[in-house]
């Protein structure tokens, strides 16, 4: 692990090579799973504020489940997730015409509907966030769906925090990325990566 800023990183992180297949996974990490997506506190009124704009994509299922809870609960582990159907599918879902599940939120964000692109544990998987002792610790999270982004990754070379670039920056910050990467370079001239 080594220490940015005020964050700890996982050498997966920055060795694991991953970008993810939708051709072949079919969007499944948005409907697989026990419990919705991690939600930030700060998040949770936004995606209350969306639910209108983007309500004509969810499934009427979706819908139903939204009316009842809302777009987020407290899951079993006590951390604020967004709602789901059936036990594993995120309310927040849509089925695109090649078949593939996607993500009703980040499709508003592209159609300038809304500057929220989606909740940030979405947009970094598969890095974890993990806040301890005023730091916070960045994991790779290893899931069985994903072994094709694993291949796809390892096919063109690119490490997880090269492929999730764009929101490590949005959650981090330039500079910290820059220093991300910097590091990153000392590391392999000293050969401990």
């Amino acid at each position: 692990m080594i220490e940015v800023g005020n964050t700890i990183v996982s050498f997966d992180v920055l060795t694991k090579e991953f970008v993810c297949d939708l051709d072949i996974c079919r969007g499944e990490c948005c409907i697989e799973g026990e419990s919705g997506a991690p939600v930030a506190p700060d998040e949770i009124d936004k995606l209350k504020e969306l639910v209108p704009i983007v309500w004509d994509d969810l499934s009427e299922v979706s819908k139903a489940v939204i009316k009842e809870q809302g777009p987020t609960y407290t899951d079993e582990d006590g951390d604020e997730v967004t709602s789901i159907v059936n036990g594993r599918e995120c309310v927040f879902t849509y089925t695109d015409s090649d078949g593939i599940c996607k993500c009703a939120i980040e499709k508003a964000f592209r159609e300038g509907k809304t500057d929220f692109y989606k909740p940030i544990s979405c947009h970094l998987y598969p890095i974890r966030l993990t806040e301890m002792d005023g730091l916070t610790l960045l994991n790779y999270h290893k899931w069985r769906i994903c072994r094709c982004a694993c291949d796809l990754g390892h096919k063109l070379k690119v490490p997880v925090y090269k492929f999730l670039k764009e929101p490590l920056i949005r959650r981090f910050g330039a500079e910290w990325y820059e220093e991300l990467e910097m590091t990153v370079e000392e590391l392999k001239k000293q050969k401990m990566i």
